[in-house]
């Protein structure tokens, strides 16, 4: 799965999910535009450098259409060109329903949805261009089944499964896949918060027996970034233990 001269940009890469796919992607051969809110990709972008890799970080708000657009700009004057997007950028604020306030309900739909909507329509004018691209937009387990006390996270990831498949159709004849990862329950700063007894249920859902880690999902984005994907388009690879069988 060899990415060298590839241009890609990961949003949401200064942890977690997204700063294993940036790194994994950079050992790949791709060059990396890392994205994030904060002085966390510059950190990702060192790392990057350090083994080796080209890597360059953007701080970006991806929920503004302005900064989505100008986190394209950056890459394009830096590169030249564009050929992968990790549309990775995601926050929860859970809460049941009954509960959850305006702004909750927005924030997450804003970031997790928006977002995706801004940053790919930000990049297709340059993958048309080329008539080459992957887009690869990070939804969840949780978009798929539903989870209480999560409405607003997971009415957003199943928007972006929708949303693949709608813009996977539009772009095909292109020469631009556009595909969905759907992580389950992934080792991340986040789900480390978990109480010990719900995490013990979460694990008894899952048929492999054990959490994922954020690099079983790079390792599901370096492949359908790479050319070995390139007859795969419009589809959500489920990188969770089994758990959405369960």
């Amino acid at each position: 799965m060899d990415l060298t001269d590839k241009v890609a940009v990961v949003t949401g890469a200064g942890r977690g999910i997204g700063r294993a796919v940036a790194l994994s992607l950079a050992q790949a051969g791709a060059r990396v535009v890392v994205n994030s809110t904060g002085q966390t990709a510059a950190s990702v972008a060192a790392e990057i450098k350090a083994a080796g890799g080209q890597g360059v970080a953007v701080v970006a708000d991806i929920r503004s259409p302005l900064e989505a657009t100008r986190l394209v700009e950056a890459t394009l004057a830096e590169y030249d060109r564009l050929d992968i997007l990790v549309n990775n950028a995601g926050i929860n604020r859970d809460r049941l329903v009954m509960r959850m306030s305006d702004e909750e309900w927005g924030d997450v739909l804003r970031v997790n949805l928006t977002g995706v909507f801004l940053c790919t329509r930000a990049v297709l004018k340059a993958m048309m261009k080329q008539r080459w691209g992957r887009i690869i937009n990070m939804t969840s387990v949780v978009g798929l089944t539903g989870n209480a006390g999560q409405a607003n996270y997971a009415a957003a990831k199943a928007g972006i499964i929708g949303f693949t498949r709608s813009v996977a159709r539009e772009v095909a004849l292109r020469g631009i896949t556009v595909n969905a990862i759907a992580p389950g329950f992934i080792e991340t700063d986040m789900t480390r918060q978990i109480p010990e007894g719900p995490r013990e249920e979460l694990l008894k859902r899952i048929p492999l027996g054990s959490a994922g880690t954020p690099a079983d999902v790079a390792a599901a984005a370096v492949f359908l970034a790479s050319e070995g994907a390139k007859y795969i388009t419009g589809q959500v690879l489920s990188v969770d233990g089994g758990m959405v069988m369960a």
